[in-house]
C-alpha cells in the first residue's frame, strides 16, 4: 500500500474513532483497537517500521502518563489497605492465569507469563474515568481503589521487566542509569518548568521525551523493557505535575491526538477474527480466569477493609485495558506469543474493561456517598482532579472520553 495513502487511511481511523467514542461514550483505546481489528482484517492494513516506532513511543508514553496520574499522599493514608488489595489483586490473576495457560491451555512457558502479566492488570484509566464521572475520588472509596490500582500495576510493569530481561552488563547499565535519572532529574524538573515554561516551543515536554526516549534506548541495549522506569519515573513527578496542570495536558495533547491512536490501532490490526472464532471456547475460559481469580483474591480484602461497597470495589478492580494491551504486544514483538494467543489476550482484556465497569455501575454504585450521606456532598463530578478539567461527565455509565490516560 502508498506510504501516502496508507497515512490518510490511518488518520480517518484514528479521527472515526474519536467521534464514536465521544458519541458512544465509550473508552477511544476500545475504539481504536476495534477500528485497526476492522482495518487488518478487512481492509488490508498492516503495521509499517513508522508505525511500530510511534507505537512503540506511545506504549512507554502511556505508562510514564499512568505514574504521573497516582496521588502519592492518597496512596500514604491508605496504605495497608491499597497494598493488600492491590497486591492480591496482582499476585492471584496472575498466578492463575499463567497456570491456566501453561497447564491447561499448552503454551510455552514465557508465553503462559505474558498471559499472567497482561491478565493480571487492573485499567487505572478505567477505574480513574468511573471514579471521577460518578464524583468519587475524594471520597474514603475512591482513595482506596485508585492507591489499590496504583500498586497493582506497578506488579504488572515490574513483572513485564523482570521475567523477560536478559542478564548482561548491559542490563546492569539500564538499571543504574535510570535509577540515577529517577532520582536526579525531577529535582531539576520544577526549575525547568517554571523558567521554560508557558514558550510556543515547549522546551519542557521536548525534555521529558528526551528522558523517555533514552529509557527506551537503555532498555533496548539492556535486552529489557522501558516500561518500569518510565512508570516510576511519572510517578516521582506526580506532585510536580498537580502544580504544573498544564505541562501534563499538554503532554497528554500530544499523546492522545497523534501517539497512542497508532499503538491501539496497531494492537487491533494483530488480532485476527478467524483465530478469535476459531478459539472461541479459550477466548472465554482467559477472560474467565481473569475475572474469577480477580473475584477470588480481592473480594475478602475489600469486604474487609470496605465492606458496604466490597462487590462495587471488586468490580472496578477486575478491569483491564492499557497495561494488558502494552504486555501482549511486547510478547507479539519479541516472538513470545503468536498471532492467535495474541488476538485472546487482546479481546478478553477489551472484555474486562467493558463487562465488570458495566456492572459495578448498573447494579453496585455507592450509593451512600452519592447521596452524600457518609458526610461527602453530592455535588457531581470532582473535576480539579480529573483528565481534562474543560469535559463533562460522560452521559452514559460506561467510561468514554475520560478514558486518556495509561493503564
Amino acid at each position: 500500500m502508498d506510504g501516502a495513502f496508507l497515512s490518510l487511511l490511518m488518520a480517518a481511523l484514528i479521527f472515526t474513532a474519536s467521534i464514536i467514542s465521544i458519541e458512544a461514550a465509550v473508552s477511544v483505546a476500545i475504539v481504536e483497537i476495534v477500528v485497526g481489528v476492522l482495518g487488518g482484517n478487512f481492509l488490508g492494513l498492516a503495521p509499517t517500521p513508522s508505525i511500530d516506532f510511534l507505537a512503540g513511543l506511545a506504549s512507554i508514553l502511556l505508562t510514564f502518563l499512568a505514574g504521573a496520574e497516582v496521588d502519592v499522599d492518597v496512596m500514604k493514608s491508605k496504605l495497608k489497605e491499597s497494598l493488600l488489595i492491590g497486591g492480591v489483586s496482582f499476585l492471584v490473576p496472575f498466578l492463575g492465569a499463567f497456570a491456566y495457560a501453561y497447564w491447561v491451555a499448552g503454551w510455552t512457558l514465557q508465553a503462559a507469563e505474558i498471559a499472567g502479566v497482561a491478565l493480571s492488570t487492573t485499567s487505572l484509566a478505567v477505574v480513574y474515568a468511573v471514579l471521577v464521572e460518578t464524583g468519587l475520588t475524594n471520597t474514603e472509596i475512591g482513595k482506596i481503589i485508585m492507591a489499590s490500582c496504583f500498586v497493582t500495576d506497578f506488579g504488572t510493569a515490574l513483572a513485564l521487566s523482570v521475567l523477560f530481561a536478559e542478564v548482561n552488563w548491559f542490563l546492569l547499565v539500564f538499571i543504574v542509569i535510570s535509577a540515577l535519572i529517577i532520582i536526579l532529574v525531577p529535582r531539576m524538573i520544577p526549575w525547568l518548568f517554571k523558567r521554560y515554561g508557558d514558550k510556543v516551543i515547549e522546551p519542557e515536554i521536548k525534555f521529558l521525551l528526551l528522558i523517555l526516549f533514552l529509557f527506551m534506548w537503555l532498555g533496548k541495549l539492556g535486552a529489557s523493557h522501558a516500561v518500569l522506569p518510565a512508570f516510576i519515573f511519572g510517578l516521582v513527578l506526580s506532585k510536580t505535575f498537580s502544580e504544573y496542570r498544564m505541562v501534563q495536558r499538554r503532554l497528554r495533547i500530544l499523546a492522545f491526538a497523534l501517539l497512542t491512536p497508532f499503538f491501539f490501532i496497531k494492537a487491533g490490526m494483530n488480532v485476527s477474527l478467524s483465530e478469535i472464532w476459531a478459539n472461541l471456547g479459550l477466548l472465554a475460559m482467559l477472560f474467565a480466569v481473569k475475572q474469577v481469580t480477580k473475584i477470588a483474591g480481592i473480594y475478602p480484602l475489600a469486604k474487609k477493609y470496605v465492606p458496604e461497597d466490597a462487590v462495587y470495589t471488586t468490580l472496578l478492580m477486575s478491569t483491564g485495558l492499557t497495561f494488558g494491551t502494552i504486555s501482549s504486544m511486547y510478547g507479539l514483538s519479541a516472538g513470545i506469543i503468536d498471532t492467535t494467543q495474541f488476538s485472546l489476550l487482546v479481546t478478553a482484556v477489551v472484555l474486562s474493561a467493558i463487562v465488570p465497569t458495566f456492572i459495578a455501575q448498573k447494579w453496585f454504585e455507592p450509593l451512600h456517598y452519592l447521596n452524600g450521606t457518609n458526610g461527602i456532598p453530592a455535588t457531581g463530578k470532582d473535576m480539579d482532579n480529573g483528565l481534562y478539567q474543560k469535559e463533562q461527565a460522560s452521559p452514559t455509565n460506561l467510561p468514554g472520553q475520560f478514558e486518556q490516560s495509561g493503564a
